[in-house]
């Protein structure tokens, strides 16, 4: 946006912004990950009052963040990008400032994910015994969307496990660079944004939407090729013949 950051203003706002936010993104899924375990695990109903202490622990998490690894360190145009000191130190203070709160919220969200599905494993199968098949229809729909949110830390997983290597490997030999290590460090943090969007957006919801707008506006002899639009169709009619005989039973 701002063109060719060299140095000055822009190569200090580039290189503190693209840290700052950068750890602003995974210390919200942490909270994601709080809110869930506080609800279906210790059973807290108050998490909507403490919106403001995750603004303020994201924000100022990030903001410390940022502020370490600043001090001493002069940013420099390294390639395309403005980045940190080149030496042992820099690269020392940015592995501690960025993938040390990294890793450590990848292992939250994993610890508090098994506990919350586990706990409503075990509340779906209590629940199965006492109520029978209708209930058991309904939880493993809700279970389904839940599961989504295990995504969360195979997220970041996927898009800074190489990115993380590649650190790892430049500190320990800094004159050995893997071409292949490094296009995949770059690559996968770049698709983070794609990854969640697939995780999250592509629900069964909006494909099927998807399906329809686009037998509205292909021609006829296109429409062969999407037969998946005319199956969400049938799901959703045997669904609710579905949901019709569990009433009819009740």
């Amino acid at each position: 946006m701002v063109g060719d950051p060299s140095k000055g203003f822009f190569c200090y706002a580039q290189g503190y912004s693209t840290h700052f936010f950068c750890v602003a993104s995974f210390l919200w899924t942490t909270t994601i990950a709080f809110t869930l375990h506080r609800t279906v695990v210790r059973h807290k109903t108050d998490v909507e009052d403490l919106e403001a202490m995750f603004h303020l622990y994201v924000w100022g998490t990030s903001l410390v963040m940022t502020i370490i690894r600043s001090i001493g360190n002069h940013h420099s145009h390294v390639g395309s990008l403005c980045w940190g000191q080149t030496g042992r130190t820099g690269k020392a203070i940015h592995f501690i400032t960025f993938y040390l709160p990294l890793w450590g919220a990848i292992l939250y969200n994993g610890f508090t994910y098994f506990q919350v599905i586990r706990m409503l494993n075990n509340a779906r199968r209590m629940a199965v015994g006492m109520s029978g098949h209708s209930y058991e229809f309904d939880a493993r729909a809700d279970m389904r969307a839940l599961n989504r949110w295990g995504y969360y830390p195979l997220i970041l997983i996927g898009s800074w496990a190489f990115g993380t290597i590649n650190r790892i490997h430049d500190f320990i030999e800094p004159g050995h660079k893997i071409f292949w290590l490094r296009l995949l460090d770059v690559g996968t943090a770049a698709l983070m944004g794609l990854f969640n969007s697939i995780a999250y957006g592509l629900n069964s919801s909006v494909r099927r939407a998807t399906y329809e707008r686009l037998e509205l506006f292909l021609p006829e002899r296109l429409r062969r090729w999407f037969p998946t639009g005319s199956r969400y169709r049938n799901q959703e009619q045997e669904s609710e013949l579905v949901s019709l005989k569990i009433q009819d039973q009740q």
